[in-house]
């Protein structure tokens, strides 16, 4: 089975698997990324069923009102539901890193917002430490020569990716060789530099559940 099959297989299933989730009054969070694109064109079919979404990049939201699915603001819609996105890696304890699409900020602002995060991803993206994807860090342009020397100064070496500008006017910061041992101390280290506006480490917020294709099935695990 191709990554793209794969990908639409996990979408098929969290189209069905929020299915309870769903009213007439329903406001939904959808992520970003190749994954969450599968997720969206999925639910197309029940646009009707549900109120409007939520999309953590433009990219969502062009994609959504792609499919005839209304574009909600986070302002407007308040605590959603439910939330739908990948992640570049997640732990056990379904911590995860995400960003790797340069979302993570919007990312995390719907994450915050939604009572239920289901992250959606291929048994590749499960890790027992997280740290070999490289972390990324949205910064304040000023702030990047500023936030990189304390990456440095705590073992990452960080690579600024050039030619990214996000959906908020900010540069990313891509951190190898950290060394991940308490994913929110670490977040919340981070995020408290100056310049800083968020990392891609979602520890503090982490999923509730994960739809993962582990190669055979889909399978459906929800944290403890």
């Amino acid at each position: 089975m191709t990554t793209e099959s794969v990908k639409e297989k996990i979408g098929i299933a969290a189209a069905d698997y929020i299915d309870r989730f769903l009213t007439p009054e329903t406001i939904i969070g959808v992520g970003t990324g190749s994954t969450a694109n599968c997720f969206i064109d999925a639910l197309a079919p029940n646009r009707h069923r549900f109120e409007a979404a939520v999309a953590s990049s433009e990219a969502t939201a062009e994609r959504l009102r792609s499919h005839g699915i209304p574009v909600a603001s986070l302002n407007d819609a308040g605590l959603l539901s439910i939330y739908v996105d990948g992640a570049d890696e997640i732990d056990a304890s379904f911590n995860m890193i995400k960003g790797g699409g340069a979302a993570l900020t919007r990312e995390k602002i719907v994450a915050a917002a939604s009572t239920t995060f289901v992250c959606i991803a291929n048994a590749s993206k499960q890790v027992q430490r997280l740290g070999a994807f490289p972390l990324p860090i949205e910064v304040i342009p000023m702030a990047r020569s500023l936030v990189a020397r304390r990456l440095v100064a705590i073992g990452g070496s960080p690579v600024w990716r050039e030619g990214i500008i996000t959906d908020n006017g900010n540069a990313i910061l891509d951190v190898h060789d950290l060394t991940i041992d308490d994913p929110a101390r670490l977040e919340s280290e981070i995020n408290d530099w100056p310049g800083v506006v968020t990392c891609g480490l979602f520890a503090m917020r982490g999923a509730d559940a994960l739809i993962v294709d582990d190669g055979d099935d889909i399978k459906i695990l929800n944290r403890t």
